[in-house]
């Protein structure tokens, strides 16, 4: 599959564009994450992107599932490291993730603490958690980062998510169709789901990636929802697997341009 090769290209951009933030950056800065420093956000991903060398190393490790205290003890027992530990520990983990996917047929069905994803799925949900907890990091910085065509991926996992969410949640799938519009950072337009659907989301990319990762809160965006069942899914949506997240407050302004 010629895409797979491209995909991991860009979650090596995504990468990269994440060592930019951390360059010279004071890593004890509060983040807006609860409780999370910049050293926290850099320590959960390189726990997890270990975490996915073991699920195809050695898939019977993996614990069952993963809760919200599970996540924040693994992040407090880090904080014992010095900081340029975490970083090292971070590089050496990405980099040895990065190199084993490489060699897999991006359709290998790959265990996770979600559903099991496919190789390729299973890049894409590590670029978005990249993405996500690098917009962590640009706010505690106070840095406004470029939207990239990137999001393109964070996007489409958004949308595949929409049944977990409301199942992770005990609640059941809305029988109505949802269409999505969305104009990605060039203006280009990315759409999914059915053309005849009445219920639609639309609105710059940006937006909703940032609405399905759950870093800015849905009055906070120029997300147009249309529909009861685009509403409640825009209500507890969320790309990444575990519990639902917390989400966050509403800040009360709205984003500037992300189109």
């Amino acid at each position: 599959m010629d895409f797979f090769p491209t995909l991991l290209a860009d979650l090596r951009a995504e990468t990269a564009d994440l060592e930019a933030l951390l360059d010279g950056a004071d890593w004890e800065l509060p983040t807006p994450a609860e409780g999370w420093a910049i050293r926290d956000q850099v320590s959960h991903l390189a726990w997890f992107d270990e975490a996915a060398v073991r699920a195809v190393t050695d898939p019977g490790s993996l614990r069952e599932g993963v809760s919200e205290s599970f996540v924040d003890d693994l992040v407090a027992e880090a904080r014992a490291l010095p900081a340029a530990e975490v970083h090292a520990w971070f590089r050496k983990a990405r980099a040895r993730m990065l190199g084993l996917f490489a060699t897999l047929d991006p359709r290998q069905r790959v265990p996770w603490y979600g559903p099991p994803m496919s190789a390729a799925s299973f890049v894409t949900a590590r670029l978005m958690e990249t993405w996500a907890h690098g917009q962590d990091v640009a706010d505690a910085l106070g840095v406004v980062r470029t939207p990239t065509a990137r999001l393109r991926h964070v996007a489409t996992l958004g949308v595949r998510a929409m049944p977990y969410g409301f199942a992770v949640r005990g609640r059941p799938v809305p029988s109505d169709p949802v269409r999505v519009e969305l104009a990605m950072p060039d203006g280009t337009p990315w759409t999914a789901g059915a053309p005849e659907a009445r219920d639609v989301v639309r609105g710059p990319m940006l937006d909703f990636c940032l609405l399905v990762t759950q870093r800015r809160h849905l009055d906070d965006l120029r997300l147009e929802v249309t529909g009861e069942s685009a509403r409640a899914w825009m209500e507890i949506a969320q790309a990444f697997a575990g519990p639902p997240g917390k989400g966050r407050a509403p800040s009360g302004e709205i984003q500037g341009d992300s189109g």
